[in-house]
């Protein structure tokens, strides 16, 4: 199954060192990890979201990643709000196993850059520039 996950820059960072393979640990104050099943709905998370916020470096990337349909079914689809937020809830202790059901690379599909974005932190960003 295609999932996508819009993150910040710190996140993506993390998920650059791992090579593009893995989503890092959730933070203490972070119980669900959560993907989405929409290209649209991740990129309203990040443009409407990520790029207004300074723990994410005022900077939207929505990422494309596929997990085995197996895996995944195990998880009940959850709608909060219209019909297209569908989300699936991976409790925080449980994402090493979901990492490890990641088949492929994980992608980033589309950049939102905030009025606040440091473009500084470009350099960091070399592989976005195309998107």
């Amino acid at each position: 199954m295609i999932l996508y996950r819009p993150v910040g820059l710190k996140e993506y960072l993390l998920i650059k060192e791992s090579g593009f393979t893995e989503f890092p640990p959730r933070l203490p104050e972070q119980p669900i990890f959560y993907p989405v099943t929409n290209q649209d709905y991740a990129e309203e998370i990040a443009s409407m979201w990520n790029t207004k916020d300074e723990v994410s470096g005022y900077i939207g990337i929505v990422l494309r990643f596929e997990v085995d349909d197996g895996y995944i079914g195990k998880y009940d689809k959850k709608v909060v709000g219209n019909s297209r937020h569908e989300e699936y809830w991976i409790p925080a202790e449980e994402l090493d196993e979901f990492n490890d059901h990641i088949t492929g690379k994980i992608e980033a599909v589309r950049v939102f850059y905030g009025e606040d974005f440091d473009e500084g932190q470009l350099d960091n960003l070399r592989e976005l520039s195309d998107i």
